[in-house]
């Protein structure tokens, strides 16, 4: 399955919603700015998560934004000041 990297911006007016959808946002990727992340996620991963802060958001009042970077696109980021990306983690699974 292919990983895809997107990058999640949210705007969401409730304390206890937005609490609840950085949450999951985090558990799923790194947070760069305070509504703000960068996620990767297999096509299975992102479609459960869609349906996921769907349930939490109110489309009505707040939004959340998916930008899916292609590699180039990534690799080519140009930070300022504080902001940088995370680093690259590599795990080892060991059976």
């Amino acid at each position: 399955m292919t990983i895809m990297t997107l990058i999640a911006a949210y705007d969401v007016r409730d304390d206890d919603r937005r609490a609840h959808l950085a949450a999951m946002l985090q558990s799923l990727g790194d947070r760069i700015q305070k509504s703000v992340f960068v996620l990767m996620v297999d096509s299975d991963s992102f479609s459960e998560l869609r349906l996921r802060a769907r349930q939490i958001i109110d489309t009505d009042t707040d939004s959340l934004l998916f930008f899916r970077q292609c590699a180039t696109c990534w690799e080519s980021h140009v930070p300022l000041g504080q902001g940088h990306v995370p680093d690259e983690v590599t795990h080892w699974a060991v059976f």
